[in-house]
């Protein structure tokens, strides 16, 4: 089954899991747009695969958010698949480092901008009565561990019961919410650690395509499969 026919929207489309996700569901036929901050790196993206559509945005702004999803429906139609992938972290991550601004950013990208792309996303999805909607977390949305943080940690547990709930609420209208929790992945939210992983050690986790194909799988199954979450790590992480 490929993707022929199938609107997608990855926020969060121009780096890392999201421009590999959506590289992905390119090559399935699916028509897929993308959004992020940085109109220059959605642009490096298009280079790769001919016919994406890009538009900015910035999901911690719930009028941008609005603005992107009007467009969407104006311009490119029904959303069949939309990805949540837009995530950061900071440095200064530790109880005794972590500043009030930086938590604020944190729960502003990667937990308020998740609740704003459901709220504006939904309604389109509604419409037709069928809807595909992956999450795009993280291990430290299942375990609180030191590695990434007590802000990211509280935001990836946030994006972990907004996605839960929200499929029960959306599933009398047909569509299925997916929490997608990755373990380590060689992207560039990698440097913002208080040490950066040795290249040794980026060579043995997961690379972005990884997780650009187990979001086309997802997208394939039949619409009365609903997967609520699935864990994918690296075969060195141990999940404990």
């Amino acid at each position: 089954m490929n993707l022929a026919g199938q609107n997608a929207l990855i926020i969060g489309g121009g780096t890392g899991m999201g421009a590999a996700i959506a590289l992905a569901l390119a090559a399935e036929g699916a028509v897929v747009a993308i959004a992020g901050r940085r109109q220059e790196k959605l642009d490096e993206v298009v280079a790769q695969a001919r016919g994406i559509r890009t538009h900015t945005v910035d999901v911690a702004d719930q009028a941008s958010v609005q603005r992107l999803f009007e467009w969407f429906d104006r311009d490119v139609g029904r959303l069949h698949l939309l990805v949540n992938s837009a995530g950061i972290n900071v440095p200064r991550r530790s109880t005794s480092e972590l500043s009030p601004e930086d938590w604020d950013r944190l729960m502003a990208i990667n937990a308020s901008g998740a609740f704003y792309c459901l709220h504006h996303g939904l309604p389109l999805m509604r419409r037709h009565g069928d809807g595909l909607v992956i999450n795009i977390s993280s291990t430290s949305g299942k375990r609180a561990a030191p590695l990434g943080g007590i802000g990211y940690n509280a935001s990836k547990f946030a994006m972990t019961a907004l996605g839960a709930a929200a499929a029960d609420d959306e599933r009398p209208n047909g569509i299925r919410i997916t929490t997608l929790f990755p373990g380590e992945v060689d992207t560039p939210i990698m440097e913002c650690r208080p040490t950066p992983p040795t290249p040794e050690h980026r060579a043995r986790i997961l690379r972005p395509e990884d997780i650009g194909a187990v979001v086309v799988a997802l997208a394939c199954l039949p619409a009365r499969v609903h997967v609520p979450e699935m864990i994918v790590k690296p075969l060195c992480q141990s999940y404990l």
